[in-house]
């Protein structure tokens, strides 16, 4: 079962108890039951798991996947317009686009001050013992404004 069906159907089950709970307690105080004060509770508590499971299935978006894109740590982000990516030494150029377009695509307005960000992937090449020089493989551009990914070559011709 995947993550949103998992949601929604905790949402279902947690409404419906909610409901039940509720009509538990107004009858508990109507009869001046002894545990009234308990079914409030576990009613309140009950409406709030409700609450933040409707909440989380609302807000929540699956991970973009695209296809020959590879996975890749990102080891630099500042949260303003730069993220960055370390590919291993064995990287294929020909997931390099893929996988720029995955990381760019997962990227989302929350938690980012500007408009756009680059995102970059890169891999540390050795130049002599104990030293190596970072090279960038590729970079584009996620416009968070329009929710798109541009190619670093297409967004500078335009601008």
């Amino acid at each position: 079962m995947s993550i949103p069906e998992l949601i929604e159907t905790a949402t279902g089950w947690l409404a419906w108890s909610g409901l039940a709970l509720s009509l538990m307690t107004l009858i508990a105080f109507l009869v001046r039951w002894g545990q009234r004060f308990r079914l409030v509770g576990v009613t309140s508590f009950n409406l709030l798991l409700l609450a933040s499971c409707w909440a989380f299935g609302v807000s929540y978006t699956p991970p973009l996947k695209v296809e020959g894109a590879l996975v890749v740590p990102v080891v630099f982000d500042n949260s303003t317009d730069l993220v960055v990516a370390q590919a291993p030494d064995d990287f294929p150029d020909e997931a390099v686009e893929a996988t720029l377009e995955q990381l760019a695509g997962n990227i989302h307005r929350g938690g980012y001050n500007g408009s756009e960000v680059h995102v970059r992937l890169r891999r540390l090449e050795s130049v002599g013992e104990g030293v190596s020089q970072p090279v960038i493989l590729g970079e584009v551009i996620r416009d968070l404004r329009q929710n798109i990914t541009l190619p670093l070559a297409e967004k500078s011709d335009a601008g």
